[in-house]
């Protein structure tokens, strides 16, 4: 048996071990791991804010305290003047219900030349055998939403002082991370954050904007129909739909349409219907034109990443899946070399495409440190 065997043998093991070590430690922090990930992004989404007030002398710890304060703030109003008036309309929709469960079944009746009754169906429902497995099974099941609920607010709680950290000591973090590489690398991370602050941010601002037009949209519906609370809905709508990604638009428009079925179950077809059409109006026309200006990504592009986002990372992966394609994008550009169509090939569009795309395209301009 060659000597080198048994130590070859060893070192396999030793590896084999190591490799399970580590996929083991990484499956284990991998929620803590997209934790740190969402602080991230949240820290360069209030990056400019926090940097504009230090400029003016301010500390970074105030400052960025004061963001956030401003931010809990318009979020606890918002969500007391919904809670307000969720409360108000689910006890009217509850005092409501015996009287559109007659309009239902009397239409029923008229239609089908049947002969249901309130009571009869009330009486069945009561006696059922699933009614009852359904309180067992949610009288089982609170201990579990109570679980999630605690294990939401302690995720929240991590991101926020991740997020705080990220924006307090931005440069000591930066400093920190350049003082391990050579200056040319230095330049490069420094470009590199630039880049994914600059990008950030115009995803959020184009998300703002969405907002903006979707709850404005909605709120001339919601006031030509009639439904109540119609200012405070119209946020609810822009905001849920594009903030929230993949089921946002469905927890958007379910609010409203239960609200206009308290109305007229009509008025709740009506605003279901609306919220369908814009979604696709939204999908295909207004979200790819204001991604590509504010990220700069082509519209493909935009909506391919959101794919892999979310088989990656799910709703998390949706969420930051523009802004990382954006800036991983924009800092390659930088060392990516362009040359004109020529020949066959270009023909006299292609040339004229190509001079567009030349001039549209930022000049390059090499950092201090760069090779």
């Amino acid at each position: 048996m060659p000597r080198w065997l048994p130590r070859a043998v060893v070192l396999v093991l030793a590896l084999v071990a190591c490799f399970q070590l580590g996929s083991w430690a990484f499956h284990q922090l991998i929620g803590l791991l997209v934790n740190i990930l969402i602080a991230f992004f949240l820290a360069l989404a209030i990056e400019p804010a926090v940097a504009r007030m230090a400029a003016r002398g301010m500390r970074r710890g105030l400052a960025t305290f004061l963001v956030f304060l401003g931010v809990f703030a318009a979020a606890a109003g918002f969500l007391a003047l919904l809670g307000s008036m969720l409360a108000g309309q689910i006890v009217d929709m509850v005092e409501g219900f015996p009287h559109y469960l007659d309009m239902v079944i009397d239409s029923i009746n008229r239609t089908f030349h049947t002969e249901l009754s309130r009571l009869e169906i009330q009486d069945s429902l009561l006696h059922s055998d699933w009614l009852q497995k359904y309180v067992q099974n949610s009288a089982s099941g609170v201990l579990d939403v109570s679980a999630t609920v605690l294990g939401g607010l302690f995720r929240l709680l991590t991101v926020g002082l991740f997020s705080f950290y990220f924006a307090a000591d931005g440069p000591r973090l930066r400093r920190a991370l350049c003082s391990v590489l050579p200056p040319a690398k230095q330049s490069e991370v420094l470009r590199a954050w630039e880049i994914a602050v600059a990008k950030t941010g115009g995803y959020l601002y184009s998300r703002g904007l969405m907002a903006l037009v979707s709850g404005i949209a909605h709120y001339v519906v919601f006031v030509v129909l009639g439904v109540p609370y119609a200012p405070a809905l119209a946020v609810w709508v822009g905001l849920v739909s594009q903030f929230i990604p993949t089921i946002g638009t469905y927890l958007a428009g379910a609010l409203p349409t239960l609200i206009a079925f308290t109305l007229d179950p009509w008025y709740a077809v009506y605003v279901l219907g609306f919220v369908v059409v814009y979604q696709q109006f939204e999908n295909y026309v207004l979200q790819p034109k204001l991604t590509a200006r504010t990220v700069d990504i082509h519209p493909a592009v935009a909506f391919g990443s959101v794919i892999a986002g979310t088989a990656l990372l799910g709703a998390v992966g949706a969420l930051i899946a523009i802004p990382a394609v954006a800036t991983l994008q924009a800092f390659l550009g930088a060392y990516v070399k362009r040359y004109e169509v020529a020949g066959e090939a270009g023909g006299s569009a292609g040339g004229q495409a190509a001079g567009e795309a030349t001039a549209a395209r930022p000049r390059r301009v090499r950092l201090p440190g760069l090779r």
